[in-house]
C-alpha cells in the first residue's frame, strides 16, 4: 500500500515537473530516508516549482522563505516579544516550525542566517534564550541555490554537509520545453496538487525502510567507497563520516522503492554521487585537467571493486 501512494506521489510531480522523472525520484528517496536536499541550478529551471510540488503532494504544513540579505535568524528560530496586557514575554514561532521548510535562494542571505539553520537540521530542534525547543515531524529542509557570482555567496562546507542530497534540474530538453511553451500555465499546477501522503504514510514508509536488509559486504564498499574520496588526488577534501550514514540510508530507501527487501551494489551505485558531490573539494590538479566532481566520482565508482549483489 505505501509504495502506491508513494508511485502516487511521483505521478503527481511528473505531470507539473515534465521530463525530470529521475530527479523527482531522487528527491523521493532523500525525504523519505529522512534527508535535507539542496538544489543547486541557475534561476528559471523549476527548482521553487519541484520543491513546492512535493510540499502540496503531502498534507502536512509548509512554509516558504525567500532568503536575503535582509532575513535575519530570528525569522527562522522565532523570538520573544513583551505582552503589555499580560506584562509577559511570549514566544513567536519562527519558519522552521512547520514539516517541510522551503529555504529559496538559501545562499543570497549572510553566514549568520545561514547557520541559524545548522542545529535544526542536524538536531530538529532550536536553542533560543536558553530554551530548546522541538520542531514537528517529519521535518525536512528543500533549500535551492543559485550558482556562485549572481548575486549570492558560497555555502560553507559545514553547511552543504547538513544536505543529504544535492542535485542540479538542469535545462528542459527541446521537446519538453515546446511542451512548456504550449501550457505556459502548467506550473500554475504546483498550487492545486492535491495531498496523496500524510505524516501516517511516511512514519509507516520510514519502518519498512529501516527494515531492509544491508549485508555486512555492502556496508564494506560503501566505507570503501567514501574513504576512496580522502585518498583521491583530484580531491582536495574528502567526505565525512557524515556521507557514509547518508549513502547507507539512501540505498535503503532506494531499494524500497524498487521493491526489494535488502540492499544490492546498484543501490549504493546510483546514491552515490547525490550523497557525496556536494561533501568534497576539488584541487587544482582537478581544475587543470579538466576534471570536475562528477567525473572524479565516477572513476571512484570504476575502481573500487563491487562486492556480489543478494544476501550472503
Amino acid at each position: 500500500m505505501y509504495r502506491e501512494k508513494a508511485k502516487q506521489l511521483l505521478h503527481n510531480i511528473n505531470n507539473v515537473i515534465l521530463g525530470k522523472e529521475n530527479i523527482i525520484k531522487e528527491v523521493l528517496i532523500a525525504l523519505l530516508a529522512e534527508g535535507h536536499i539542496l538544489l543547486e541550478d541557475y534561476p528559471g529551471v523549476g527548482k521553487t516549482t519541484l520543491a513546492v510540488s512535493f510540499a502540496r503532494s503531502m498534507d502536512m504544513e509548509s512554509k516558504r522563505v525567500q532568503f536575503t540579505p535582509d532575513v535575519m535568524p530570528s525569522d527562522l528560530t522565532g523570538f520573544s516579544i513583551y505582552r503589555k496586557d499580560t506584562e509577559k514575554f511570549v514566544y513567536q514561532e519562527g519558519a522552521v516550525f512547520c514539516n517541510i521548510l522551503l529555504a529559496d535562494e538559501i545562499n543570497r542571505t549572510s553566514p549568520k542566517t545561514q547557520s541559524a539553520l545548522l542545529e535544526v537540521m542536524e538536531e530538529k530542534q532550536v536553542s533560543v534564550e536558553g530554551v530548546t525547543r522541538k520542531v514537528p515531524q517529519p521535518f525536512w529542509v528543500i533549500a535551492t541555490q543559485n550558482p556562485y557570482g549572481t548575486g549570492t555567496q558560497r555555502l560553507p562546507i559545514t553547511q552543504m554537509d547538513r544536505f543529504m542530497v544535492s542535485m542540479s534540474i538542469g535545462y528542459p530538453d527541446p521537446l519538453n520545453e515546446i511542451e512548456i511553451a504550449k501550457h505556459v500555465t502548467i506550473y500554475k499546477k504546483a498550487d492545486s496538487l492535491a495531498p496523496v501522503i500524510n505524516r501516517d504514510i511516511i512514519f509507516g514508509i520510514r519502518d519498512e525502510i529501516e527494515n531492509i536488509y544491508i549485508d555486512e559486504s555492502i556496508c564494506d564498499y560503501i566505507v570503501r567507497l567514501v574513504s576512496a574520496t580522502r585518498d583521491n588526488r583530484y580531491i582536495e577534501m574528502g567526505a565525512s563520516p557524515r556521507g557514509t550514514i547518508a549513502l547507507v540510508k539512501l540505498a535503503k530507501s532506494s531499494a524500497w522503492l524498487k521493491g526489494n527487501d535488502f540492499v544490492t551494489p546498484d543501490d549504493v551505485d546510483e546514491q552515490f554521487i547525490y550523497a557525496i558531490k556536494h561533501r568534497i573539494v576539488t584541487n587544482s590538479g582537478a581544475t587543470l585537467e579538466g576534471k570536475d566532481k562528477d567525473l572524479v566520482l565516477n572513476e571512484i565508482l570504476d575502481t573500487v571493486k563491487k562486492p556480489l549483489p543478494g544476501r550472503k
